[in-house]
C-alpha cells in the first residue's frame, strides 16, 4: 500500500510526518515491548527529527523502549558534525530519555578502516537481528535512498550491510543498509522537499520505478510520502 501526503513546503512536511509518527509510535508500542526505528539524515530528515521533539506528545512516549538505527552514515571521524548520528543527537536524542544500548550507530573512521567498520557493524546487526517497525528515507536528486546510489553494482543476496568506498556524493566513504535491509521495514516513509527532487520523486511513481533506488524500496505493509509541493509537482500539478 502507498499513501501519500503533499504539504506547503518542508518545514510542513517535517512538522506533518513528526506528528504521524508520534502517533503511529505509540499505537507500536501499545502491542509491543520495543521496537527498532531507521532513521534517516538529510536535511528534511533532520528537521522531522527536531519536529518529533517539539511535539506535545514527545514526552508521553517510553524512549527506552526504541532502538534507534540510521539507513546509512558517512564514514568519518566520530566526532564530526557531517555523521548523521551527531544530528540526529541534537535534534532529537539529547532530548528524550532513551537507552544507550539501543541507539545502534555505524562504527567511526577514526577507530575502524571502512572493511573493519563494515565487518564490526554486519556483526552487530547479526546479533540483533533487528525487525524495523519504521524506516525513515530521504531522496537525492539522482533517485539515490541511503547511500545506495544509481548505476552501482548488485549487492549480493543475504547482506543487510554494505560499504560504499566511491560515493559520487561526498565523503566518497560510506556505511549503509541495503536494499534488502531496508524492504525488511513494515513500513517506509519517505519525507522529501524542494524541486530538485521533483525528477526523482516522478521515476518512483512511474511504470519503471527500478530505474533509481528510490523506485526498489518498499515498506511491506506501507510505503508513506511526505512530499511538499514543490517536490510532488512533476507527478501532481496543484
Amino acid at each position: 500500500m502507498v499513501r501519500v501526503t503533499r504539504f506547503a513546503d518542508s518545514a510542513a512536511v517535517a512538522k506533518g510526518a513528526a506528528n504521524e509518527f508520534v502517533a503511529h509510535l505509540k499505537k507500536v508500542l501499545a502491542d509491543k515491548s520495543e521496537t527498532h526505528i531507521l532513521l534517516t539524515g538529510g536535511t528534511v530528515g533532520i528537521a522531522t527529527l527536531a519536529a518529533i521533539a517539539e511535539t506535545a506528545e514527545a514526552s508521553s512516549i517510553d524512549w527506552q523502549r526504541v532502538h534507534f538505527w540510521w539507513g546509512d552514515e558517512r564514514f568519518v571521524d566520530a566526532a564530526s558534525e557531517d555523521r548523521n548520528a551527531n544530528q540526529a543527537r541534537k535534534a532529537l536524542l539529547e532530548k528524550i530519555s532513551l537507552d544507550p544500548a539501543k541507539v545502534h550507530e555505524f562504527p567511526a573512521a577514526d577507530n575502524f578502516s571502512l572493511a573493519e567498520a563494515l565487518a564490526k557493524f554486519s556483526s552487530h546487526v547479526e546479533a540483533v537481528k533487528p525487525v524495523f517497525d519504521l524506516a525513515f528515507l530521504g531522496i537525492g536528486p539522482d533517485g539515490h535512498v541511503a547511500s545506495l546510489f544509481p548505476e552501482k553494482p548488485e549487492i549480493p543476496a543475504g547482506e543487510w550491510v554494505m560499504a560504499e568506498s566511491n560515493s559520487p556524493k561526498p565523503p566518497p566513504q560510506r556505511l549503509s543498509f541495503t536494499y534488502e535491509a531496508l524492504n525488511s521495514a513494515r513500513e517506509i516513509w519517505f519525507v522529501v522537499a524542494g524541486s530538485d527532487k521533483a525528477k526523482a520523486v516522478e521515476v518512483a511513481f512511474s511504470d519503471q520505478p527500478e530505474r533509481l533506488p528510490v523506485g526498489r524500496v518498499h515498506g511491506e505493509d506501507e510505503t508513506r510520502w511526505f512530499l511538499d509541493n514543490a517536490a510532488a509537482s512533476s507527478v501532481w500539478s496543484n
